[in-house]
């Protein structure tokens, strides 16, 4: 079992979501957590309940991790506050649905910024102090539709392939060096996600998970030392879909559920 008392977590995205219900779980084992997010309003409100609640100490860092320079500027913050980083959670991200013609060039620059670019910078930047003492994780939250291409969140599939990639091979290169890293796979979550990605559609039909449950696959994944987990066992079904069936006839398959019906 690992020991999460008095460790150092930093998660992104912590305003809401998935990443509040990480923030939540890793006070609640006894971790000091640095909450980032834009919202310094919502921050400033988890981080005084997280810290009374559990006796913890909670830091805030508000900051767009879609802007260039983000990922450096945060991690120049945490120095300034004389903390370094045990337990990092890049949840950060968002997805846009629909056409991809007809979605504005600059959002899903936005998307690959923070779903890619931030989360390497990020991984980057604190690595080397786990590296130091021989001990830290890192989750990196990717998603179902990182098994195979999604039409209509094609940038969005795309950019969690990658994470899911660049994971595992994390996993394997420092598996020896006391660091554990796992990519963080939910379907459908109980988030704003599909708010902000403008279409419930984007769900494909499938169940809605909680955010809690997906943080409690994350912790069974870093328990068991995985690269991957798939929260629930359907979505662990589809995301073996690219293994049973050719790929062309998986993309078709996607296509026809992503697509958002016609009025």
């Amino acid at each position: 079992m690992i020991n999460y008392r008095g460790k150092v977590a930093l998660v992104t995205g912590a305003s809401g979501g998935i990443g509040k219900a990480y923030a939540n779980a890793l006070a609640a084992k006894g971790c000091h957590v640095i909450l980032v997010a834009r919202s310094k309003d919502k921050l400033e409100a988890l981080a005084q309940h997280l810290s009374e609640s559990y006796a913890i100490q909670a830091f805030v860092i508000a900051s767009d991790l879609s802007k260039m320079g983000s990922a450096k500027a945060v991690a120049q913050e945490v120095s300034a506050l004389g903390l370094s980083v045990d337990i990092l959670i890049n949840n950060a991200g968002f997805g846009t649905y629909g056409h991809f013609h007809e979605i504005a060039s600059e959002r899903e620059q936005e998307e690959i910024m923070l779903n890619v670019a931030s989360l390497v910078d990020m991984t980057h930047l604190f690595l080397p102090h786990m590296l130091e003492k021989q001990e830290g994780i890192v989750v990196n939250v990717a998603s179902l539709a990182a098994f195979q291409p999604a039409p209509y969140l094609a940038v969005y599939s795309a950019t969690k392939a990658f994470v899911l990639s660049f994971t595992e091979a994390l996993w394997a290169e420092y598996r020896h060096d006391g660091v554990r890293f796992l990519a963080l796979c939910p379907g459908a979550t109980q988030t704003n996600f599909f708010d902000v990605a403008g279409s419930y559609a984007a769900a494909g039909g499938t169940a809605f998970s909680t955010p809690e449950k997906v943080v409690q696959a994350g912790f069974r994944g870093i328990e068991r030392g995985q690269s991957y987990i798939v929260e629930g066992s359907k979505n662990y079904f589809a995301a073996q879909l690219h293994r049973l069936i050719p790929r062309k006839t998986v993309v078709r398959l996607m296509e026809r559920i992503m697509r958002a019906k016609q009025s």
